[in-house]
């Protein structure tokens, strides 16, 4: 199996909105995100799929010295024998460096050690690294007038990112109950009167749904924010971010649909809606 199998397999495999997004790429920046993202997916996936805390930290500390070697030319994984000559292709190698993936590795490290957030700038912290950084090397590969770190095009990206990893939470809230982890902060539970353990134990009450519909209101800024920041030269170049908005966004309104039922079950959109939305995008803009 070559490399560049290897990761078109782990993201189709994955079932994420962000798969949707690529098919409409041309292929140098389709083979180059895809890689990227079956990155995320392998560093995440250590934290998802191991259960021994020690285990999931011995491996992101192979994961860490992978990066390490693989951009001093050395690379052992798939993931980075692909991801590399695709970020090459596109006049990458000197923007997308070994530091943006190691912060997502750090972002995945917090999971390990960390289970609650004392206030939002704690959680802000840690969607910096986990979807941030993860929006500002989308952003490069999908092309940007502006590549600077201080550029809008970048602060757009971030700023998405942490839009999409909201929305993640608060879709995900009974699933990492489960776990034992509760991302929305020490401070909102507290400003609703929700008590972590309603939460750890999936009782939903009207104080949870006055926390939930205050938090969205929240995501649905963040995602107005982002959109106001993308210059108006990079939006053709920035579809592919736009469509993880539209369905991302879309997902976000039937969570707030559902009354946020999502304590004991997934929402979720179909694979067809998630296709109707990005070629909507690409069609109209």
């Amino acid at each position: 199996m070559t490399p560049q199998i290897y990761v078109q397999e782990k993201a189709a495999a994955s079932g994420s909105s962000f798969y949707y997004a690529f098919l409409f790429l041309p292929k140098p920046k389709r083979e180059a995100i895809t890689a990227f993202y079956a990155f995320c997916r392998e560093v995440d996936d250590v934290v998802d799929e191991t259960t021994d805390a020690s285990v999931a930290a011995t491996k992101l500390a192979w994961w860490s010295k992978e990066v390490g070697e693989a951009f001093a030319g050395q690379p052992h994984h798939p993931v980075m024998h692909a991801l590399l000559p695709a970020l090459a292709k596109l006049g990458l190698q000197d923007i997308v460096r070994a530091e943006h993936l190691q912060l997502i590795i750090q972002g995945c490290r917090m999971d390990l050690s960390q289970t609650r957030y004392l206030d939002q700038a704690n959680l802000n912290q840690y969607c910096h690294l986990v979807a941030g950084v993860v929006g500002e090397v989308a952003a490069h590969i999908f092309g940007q007038a502006d590549a600077a770190p201080t550029s809008q095009a970048t602060a757009y990206a971030h700023t998405l990112g942490q839009a999409l990893q909201l929305t993640n939470i608060l879709r995900d809230v009974g699933e990492d109950a489960r776990k034992g982890r509760i991302y929305l902060p020490v401070s909102e539970l507290q400003k609703f009167d929700v008590k972590a353990h309603e939460i750890l134990n999936l009782i939903h009450s009207e104080r949870f749904i006055a926390l939930m519909r205050d938090q969205a209101a929240k995501a649905h800024q963040i995602y107005d924010a982002a959109l106001a920041l993308l210059p108006k030269e990079d939006r053709r170049a920035q579809k592919p971010g736009l469509m993880m908005a539209a369905i991302y966004r879309d997902l976000l309104r039937e969570i707030e649909r559902s009354n946020f039922q999502v304590l004991n079950q997934r929402i979720s959109l179909t694979p067809l809606r998630k296709f109707w939305l990005a070629w909507k995008v690409q069609a109209f803009g």
